[in-house]
């Protein structure tokens, strides 16, 4: 398992798990969290960054840059004029070409608009980002990004902080099993047993943010969605037995030693 490695274009991971730096009841929890679930990478929404704080301190300072690589998200953009500026924002204040890419569609449902997606990773990627699409759990979708060059494609389980866990489990095997890209699980996760599901089903790695900031022990939490993830994991590549309509005894039913007097 140490040779198991997430690569996502330049960038390499030991950990699976991707986690969020908002809804925390406050930043040290945040802090303590990150630590339990074992992550290298967090994602931050670049808008949300407040520079006005009276102590001086903004969300940036209580990440450990040594610890954790920043992937700075577009958060908050309804069209990719709006995401692609902020992505060269995030750029020239982070010091990274890391973009979680989000271009919202409806303001009810989170839900992305993928024109729009498209054709922003097509301008970011030119600009030399490594572009990484939040998009529907839509298997052609998925081919596009991929196609015009992101470093990984990113099919929500369900809406955004919904905790409704996986509500496609088929799309997601078949963005995978197309997909010559890393393909990570982003949104919708409520539980460990969620996290588990999404990486048995061969998703390379899961983002979450609620499912661990919203529960009501956030720590605790986040070190069981790090277990859940590893496990899932591990699953997958061990490679489950055949769904048997049947029973099939653990024992051999031939051969056995007569007990007859």
């Amino acid at each position: 398992m140490q040779d198991d490695v997430l690569r996502i274009g330049k960038y390499e991971f030991s950990s699976r798990l991707i986690v969020g730096t908002g809804k925390y009841p406050t930043l040290d929890v945040m802090q303590e969290a990150h630590a339990a679930s074992g992550t290298q990478l967090v994602t931050v929404a670049i808008r949300r960054i407040h520079l006005d704080d009276p102590s001086g301190k903004t969300l940036l300072d209580y990440l450990d840059r040594d610890r954790y690589k920043i992937l700075p998200n577009t958060a908050g953009c309804y069209s990719a004029k709006e995401a692609i500026l902020t992505a060269h924002l995030a750029r020239e204040a982070l010091q990274t070409d890391l973009i979680k890419l989000e271009v919202i569609g409806d303001s009810e449902t989170l839900y992305p608009d993928t024109r729009e997606t498209i054709a922003a990773a097509e301008v970011l990627i030119r600009d030399g980002f490594t572009v990484l699409p939040y998009i529907v759990d839509d298997p052609i979708a998925c081919q596009r990004l991929e196609a015009v060059g992101c470093a990984a494609v990113m099919p929500l389980a369900a809406p955004i902080g919904s905790g409704l866990g996986v509500c496609n489990p088929y799309s997601i095997r078949i963005i995978k099993q197309r997909a010559k890209v890393p393909v990570i699980v982003d949104a919708g996760v409520g539980t460990a047993s969620d996290a588990a599901i999404v990486m048995e089903l061969g998703a390379d790695a899961v983002l979450m943010n609620t499912g661990i900031a919203a529960a009501k022990d956030p720590v605790r939490m986040a070190h069981a969605m790090r277990l859940a993830v590893e496990a899932g994991r591990a699953a997958f590549l061990a490679g489950r037995m055949e769904k048997k309509l049947y029973a099939n005894a653990s024992s051999p039913m031939t051969d056995l030693i007569s007990l007859k007097s």
